[in-house]
């Protein structure tokens, strides 16, 4: 018979650097998780991607064992890695801080298709350079799928 489960907890840790400290220690904690045991099994599995900040979904079971998911990183991340910008504009429908070019969101598109829910790699591309003008980065170019 499956596991019931009590709850799921929403993470954003950095490959290979997850400890007890907060916000990993009071966010299991308060559920019950081992902490220990958690930052052990994360690092483990992210040792190729080290200090990449890694979305985690946790699901916490009623006997207080648990499993985990590691999704790929933020678009915004990965958008501020490609126009090598440390944040996104305060005014971005007025004041753009950045530019990528299209090949750059097509690379972070196919990246994050897994997670996204879309079906086609021009949807996914539409929704990274949504989170690009978002951000004021400019992308800069025709899109591929315009004439």
């Amino acid at each position: 018979m499956a596991k019931e489960i009590a709850t799921y907890v929403k993470l954003q840790v950095k490959g290979g650097q997850a400890n007890p400290a907060p916000p990993i220690g009071p966010a299991l904690g308060s559920k019950g998780v081992n902490i220990m045991e958690f930052c052990k099994q994360f690092n483990a599995r992210t040792q190729d991607k080290i200090g990449k900040v890694l979305p985690v979904l946790l699901t916490v079971y009623t006997d207080k064992s648990f499993d985990f998911v590691i999704k790929t990183p933020p678009a915004a991340i990965q958008l501020f890695e490609a126009a090598k910008l440390q944040g996104g504009s305060k005014e971005p429908n007025r004041t753009k801080v950045g530019k990528v070019t299209w090949a750059q969101v097509e690379a972070i598109a196919k990246d994050k298709m897994p997670d996204l829910n879309c079906f086609t790699l021009e949807s996914a591309m539409k929704m990274v350079a949504g989170t690009a003008r978002s951000m004021g980065v400019t992308v800069e170019g025709k899109a591929p799928w315009e004439n």
